[in-house]
């Protein structure tokens, strides 16, 4: 049986925006294992064009890409909700073992069940080469959850 995952749907905004900004926290931590968590056990992922099932498939997609994405930092904002749905927006920069930077710009549909696990994700992601001198996100991975500026 799978615990429950606060807050659970229907989603109001605020619900929305505090699930969206627990996944961020979540996957800004890079920790594969406690990220398939919030998700159901069989869960339906589309990642771009990559078709999973499974939180022991979401824990590998995610260990590899964290290995091949380096200094990964990223923002999602609630795009839109309602019942068991929410749609973001999200961002990242991340570098590649060549030193290259990239930002990735994207949306994702996200469902979820009673207990609050998401059951499916659609993710679509472009990815942009970026200099240092435009990276956006450098908040010190280290130090917990982003921080929004003032």
């Amino acid at each position: 049986m799978s615990s429950s995952r606060p807050p659970l749907p229907p989603f109001d905004a605020a619900r929305a925006a505090l699930k969206a900004r627990r996944a961020e926290d979540a996957w800004n931590r890079r920790d594969p294992h406690a990220v398939s968590l919030a998700y159901t056990p069989d869960s339906v992922w589309r990642n771009r064009s990559e078709f999973l099932q499974g939180r022991a498939a979401i824990v590998d997609f995610l260990a590899a890409k964290w290995q091949r994405e380096l200094d990964y930092r990223l923002i999602k904002e609630v795009w839109a909700f309602g019942g068991d749905r929410i749609a973001v927006r999200f961002a990242y920069e991340w570098r590649d073992a060549d030193r290259r930077r990239l930002r990735s710009y994207g949306n994702e549909q996200w469902e979820f069940d009673a207990a609050g696990l998401m059951r499916r994700r659609e993710a679509s992601i472009n990815d942009v080469a970026i200099d240092e001198d435009e990276r956006r996100f450098t908040w010190t991975a280290t130090c917990g959850p982003r921080i929004p500026r003032a």
